[in-house]
């Protein structure tokens, strides 16, 4: 009889324990695009092909019209809040002036991985020149879960 007390004690503070268990989660991978005038950022499905065709992007800046970033990211345990993911921009417009731009988009958590993409065109992509370092972040609410960051930010 002390032996099931004891055990279902435990059971019920290890269940009680996972179940107030904050959310966790992190940015796994960023992947920055350009895009060309007909919102394309490969002419194929081949990975080879989208290296290709960046490449050439990377090259000829009169081809680009705007900037996506794909964000793979993981959160795990139950969110307080509403998850968004934060793009943090720097860059040099025309005169070499510094540039900062930030953006931001909700997300929902379905499952372990997601793949979400937040773009910069336009106007936008436009006047801000050049982007020349980067930062991604996940929230949920107020709480900062997970960073992932370019070279030079």
């Amino acid at each position: 009889m002390r032996r099931q007390f004891f055990l279902a004690l435990a059971l019920f503070s290890f269940a009680a324990v996972f179940s107030a268990t904050a959310a966790t989660g992190r940015v796994v991978k960023v992947l920055p695009l350009f895009l060309d005038q007909q919102g394309r950022h490969a002419l194929s499905p081949s990975l080879f092909d989208r290296d290709a065709y960046q490449a050439q992007l990377r090259k000829n800046p009169e081809q680009r019209t705007a900037m996506r970033f794909d964000v793979l990211w993981r959160v795990r345990g139950e969110a307080s809040g509403k998850l968004k993911l934060r793009l943090e921009l720097r860059g040099m417009a025309h005169g070499n002036l510094p540039q900062e731009k930030t953006l931001e988009t909700e997300v929902s958590a379905t499952g372990l991985n997601r793949w979400s993409s937040i773009k910069l065109g336009g106007d936008d992509y436009k006047n801000f020149g050049e982007v020349t370092a980067w930062r991604v972040t996940l929230w949920d609410g107020d709480q900062q879960l997970g960073e992932q960051k370019s070279f030079l930010w």
